[in-house]
């Protein structure tokens, strides 16, 4: 492993000369500087970290210190102050100091102090690293920045330059729709986005709407008509519910996906045609499969690129950034004032199951703006439309009646209330799981070092 670079500003020699001889069994490789030019110099050399003396003979430390920051230098620097000079110390963490060391200080304390520092910024450097994906709040149609959905973004964009057939899962109204147009406008496909609802389609009219028919294949055809999969070429063809197509038909978009060809609905002659198929449905499609309703082989011809779309409720803060997004568009259209929604009415809106999922929120909010007249939005106004919905559903983490009057037992206490050191170890395993066994990725998102994380394997793999 190479040696961490540190940058020694210290003007006197013993003291520079006794921190060297702390740090003498640490993996660091010190260069050492004893005035405020010769550290401008030195920090060319992008030095990890800096240990700074702020009573230099040339300029004042907290100079170079803005000028780090100016240079927008990652490095973290840990300023060295005397004693009594609190004040000096807090001005220096204000203009960007990692910590800062009041002397005299031990071996142990400088130390401690610089790992910190150093695991501090490695921490800050993977955040960085993410940062793009982990604050995109708005794509493609979509609005949130949660890590569910931010696994979707990224789905989709790999996905989109693909021609291997996507296909969507997840409950009514979570934008299975808007995640296939997603696809189509990334693609760069010159044609067009056809949507087709295969639950919504008469099954004696599924193949015309399918590869459209010739005039007189049928009573009531009389004219030829073209079928999406023909308005789809150089496009994409999205088959929404395609579990709840018809199985004959099943077996001809079989041969379709195969060959590239279809015949009109009464027509003698093979057409050819060039479209992206994406698919979705509020189905379990293996339980489809399972259950005779859907074709092994063609289930194995669309399922390519599965993406799952989250449930509104396990979005978390989500459901509030939509919620404001259509209280700001319906009280446009309405004509009314909105300003913000009340902290009672966020926790109302996120501690529901939302059943309906985005179609679901998007009428209460229009609910509410057209029977609510304040540009403040309380959890009084949300209550009548979410508390039970109408349909006997109840806010999520509310406590539950107590069985009896009586207090619970020890024996009951022990077996709802888990031990906060086996809560923390499934935490950090849960996450190590999700990143692939990324220390640095799962401690961004613990929000803790990774030297915690890495202390706690140790602990645990040695009881």
């Amino acid at each position: 492993m190479t040696a961490a670079q540190i940058l020694l500003v210290e003007d006197q020699g013993a003291l520079a000369r006794t921190y060297q001889g702390f740090l003498r069994d640490d993996p660091y490789e010190i260069i050492h500087v004893e005035n405020g030019a010769s550290a401008l110099k030195a920090l060319d050399r992008s030095p990890n970290a800096v240990i700074l003396d702020l009573k230099l003979p040339d300029m004042n430390g907290l100079e170079i210190l803005r000028l780090i920051r100016e240079r927008d230098l990652s490095m973290p620097v840990v300023v060295v102050t005397a004693h009594g000079s609190m004040q000096t110390a807090i001005d220096a963490m204000r203009a960007g100091a990692a910590d800062f060391l009041v002397k005299p200080f031990t071996a142990e304390r400088l130390r401690v102090t610089l790992q910190n520092a150093l695991e501090k910024e490695e921490l800050t450097a993977v955040v960085r690293t993410y940062q793009e994906e982990i604050d995109r709040r708005n794509f493609q149609g979509f609005i949130g920045s949660s890590l569910h959905m931010q696994a979707v973004y990224r789905a989709i964009e790999s996905a989109a330059n693909s021609k291997a057939t996507v296909f969507f899962t997840g409950e009514s109204g979570t934008g299975k729709e808007i995640a296939a147009r997603a696809v189509h406008d990334l693609s760069g496909r010159t044609g067009a986005f056809v949507p087709l609802n295969c639950g919504a389609i008469p099954r004696d009219l599924m193949e015309s709407e399918f590869f459209g028919h010739v005039k007189g294949a049928f009573t009531g055809a009389l004219a030829e008509r073209e079928g999406a999969a023909r308005q789809a070429h150089k496009g994409t063809f999205f088959l929404d519910e395609v579990c709840e197509m018809d199985p004959q038909l099943q077996t001809k978009l079989l041969r379709f996906l195969q060959t590239g060809q279809f015949m009109k609905v009464g027509g003698s002659s093979l057409e050819d045609v060039d479209v992206r198929v994406v698919c979705a449905t509020n189905r379990d499609p293996h339980a489809e499969v399972q259950a005779g309703r859907f074709r092994e082989d063609l289930y194995y011809r669309l399922h390519v690129i599965p993406i799952h779309m989250p449930p509104l409720r396990e979005r978390g803060q989500d459901i509030v950034e939509i919620a404001r997004h259509f209280f700001e568009q319906f009280s446009n259209q309405e004509g009314r004032s909105f300003e913000h929604l009340s902290d009672d009415a966020q926790t109302m809106l996120r501690n529901y199951d939302w059943p309906g999922n985005v179609r679901e929120l998007q009428n209460v909010v229009r609910n509410v703006v057209v029977m609510n007249q304040e540009p403040i939005i309380e959890a009084e106004a949300l209550r009548p439309l979410i508390a039970t919905n109408g349909k006997g559903q109840s806010l999520r983490h509310e406590p539950s009646a107590p069985a009896s009057s009586q207090t619970a037992t020890l024996d009951q206490l022990a077996g709802q209330i888990r031990p906060l050191s086996a809560v923390e170890r499934e935490a950090i395993e849960q996450a190590l799981d999700l990143c692939d066994g990324d220390v640095r990725k799962a401690a961004v998102f613990l929000d803790i070092a990774p030297a915690t994380i890495y202390r706690k394997l140790k602990v645990w793999g040695d009881a």
